[in-house]
């Protein structure tokens, strides 16, 4: 009696397959990912103007934001009050972009005009730090 034995053959995976379906999941991942920009960290609610014209052209610029409560952030960082002037010398030296002022329609008018002269401590001209308000459409 010979009994014979069949070979089997070894299960295998289709890897092939898989590089193709991981491929095409990268791609739907990298085509619908969306890039969020570094908001600051005080949240400020503009005023809003329906009689001011909006310009055409509109630049990115680093914020400079004044909240109600007086807090005042440069970008994405908070920055004590104190340290304004020097830490606005140190971004015009870098060379980082400009600025724009967005100030709560809350912030007190004093709170303004003191970042307005820490401003003018660093050597910024007042005419080149926009003041940002909503405009109804």
């Amino acid at each position: 009696m010979n009994i014979y034995q069949k070979k089997r053959a070894k299960p295998t995976v289709p890897i092939i397959t898989l590089i193709d379906i991981l491929a095409i999941l990268l791609i739907f991942f990298i085509v619908t990912t969306t890039f969020k920009k570094k908001e600051s960290l005080v949240k400020v609610n503009l005023p809003k103007s329906s009689e001011m014209a909006s310009e055409g052209k509109i630049t990115d610029r680093v914020a400079l934001s004044l909240s109600k409560d007086g807090q005042v952030s440069l970008g994405d960082r908070v920055v004590p009050m104190a340290s304004l002037p020097a830490v606005l010398t140190r971004f015009k030296k870098s060379g980082e972009g400009e600025l724009e002022l967005k100030a709560d329609e809350g912030a007190p008018l004093g709170l303004i005009v003191e970042v307005w002269d820490a401003a003018t401590k660093a050597g910024l001209e007042i005419s080149d730090l926009p003041l940002r308000v909503l405009l109804d459409e």
